[in-house]
């Protein structure tokens, strides 16, 4: 993979440094920017900084445990990485190294419906199975059709994204030109490309194919990118409902977890339509701006169905750290998706494994400092608001 010589990563952030440097410009303004002002995008950072944990020294910490379960699957730490579209473009079939990361790190990986990879290659080199993430849209034959060559492929799980209607505005995707196609753009885009030789040559020619994997057998031509995008754009669902959800149950045979919740009657709403669990989510910033952090949700939203099924968050999430505060605030597990786009951006397959370790240990250590030798030992008392 080679890093430069003068910077050895270590944080999200570092592989973050990594990947400006290596993707061209809009693919890093794809991962990495939000809706509108990015002023959720942001918060969700910041209101994770705002959470102060209280040590506690002088007890027994010799053996730390960051297991647990998730949907009833044993893992090795409260992680999961999340659905992130695109991400076989951000690295040679990028959605199969996260895959065989996760399963190093042994922690679940969830495919994009919007992934390059299809189900069928990631399924071949998979060592359990890895969840799948769909969008209700338009034709519901299409829907099912693309869950039922998931399930013939052994997920077992169902991430939904239910916060998707209409697409955010990213106004970083307009200012790059990644959006349209007039000349302007696309000599734009050319000159980002050209800058980026190294990008040009791993994954935009020993990358191919860069259909859409898990709809490639929904549209006429899967490595048009453009025409793609024009079909995933026209199949948004404006008119979904908690109805369809109930329709979904009725076929889907494995766990469900809702993604989008930010309120808790929606929380409630999920429950009732029989998911096992949500995601408390705001997209990470890349839907409605504005909308409070994901971190300052979750309390309300355990609060409402906490025990009745699992609460898991995305959004902010930058280390370990962070995966003990929502722990801590009764999360059963967060999703992290910027952390690992940027990692493999920036380091590969390898450089997903460093981070992932470097999580892990991150947790172990806040466990050790804290008091707490177990995942179910790690609660609210072991973190305090910062008010000030």
């Amino acid at each position: 993979m080679g890093h430069t010589h003068d910077f050895v990563p270590a944080t999200s952030l570092d592989y973050r440094r990594l990947a400006e440097k290596r993707l061209p410009r809009f693919l890093f303004d794809y991962i990495d920017g939000g809706a509108n002002d990015e002023l959720t995008l942001r918060r969700n950072v910041e209101d994770f900084q705002s959470i102060r944990v209280r040590q506690h020294v002088m007890r027994d910490v010799s053996d730390i445990d960051t297991s647990t379960t998730l949907l009833g699957e044993t893992v090795a730490m409260p992680v999961v990485l999340a659905p992130v579209g695109m991400a076989g473009l951000y690295s040679r079939r990028g959605e199969l190294q996260a895959l065989r990361a996760s399963d190093v790190a042994g922690i679940p990986f969830t495919l994009s419906t919007l992934g390059i990879c299809s189900p069928e290659e990631l399924r071949a080199q998979a060592q359990k199975p890895f969840w799948f993430q769909q969008y209700m849209i338009r034709d519901r034959g299409a829907v099912r059709r693309i869950l039922e060559r998931a399930m013939a492929n052994g997920c077992t799980t169902l991430i939904f994204t239910v916060d998707m209607p209409v697409a955010g505005m990213r106004y970083r995707d307009t200012r790059n030109g990644m959006l349209t196609d007039d000349v302007g753009s696309r000599l734009g885009r050319a000159w980002q490309l050209g800058r980026r030789p190294r990008w040009l040559y791993d994954v935009g020619v020993r990358g191919k194919p860069h259909t859409f994997g898990s709809i490639s057998d929904q549209v006429s031509d899967p490595t048009n990118t453009r025409a793609v995008k024009a079909w995933v754009d026209s199949q948004y669902d404006p008119a979904v409902t908690w109805a369809d959800i109930a329709w979904l149950r009725g076929f889907w045979q494995g766990k469900l977890v809702i993604k989008g919740i930010l309120e808790a009657d929606d929380a409630r709403a999920a429950l009732d339509a029989g998911a096992d669990g949500v995601v408390i989510s705001n997209h990470g910033g890349r839907q409605l701006d504005s909308v409070a952090s994901t971190i300052s949700k979750l309390p309300a939203v355990i609060e409402a169905v906490g025990g009745r099924l699992e609460v898991f968050m995305d959004g902010g999430v930058r280390g370990g750290i962070d995966v003990f505060k929502a722990v801590a605030l009764g999360a059963t597990g967060v999703l992290i998706g910027r952390p690992w786009a940027w990692a493999i951006a920036g380091g590969g397959e390898a450089g997903l494994v460093d981070l992932l370790a470097t999580f892990k240990r991150e947790l172990a250590v806040a466990m050790a400092l804290t008091g707490a030798r177990s995942i179910s030992e790690v609660h609210r008392g072991l973190i305090e608001w910062d008010r000030c």
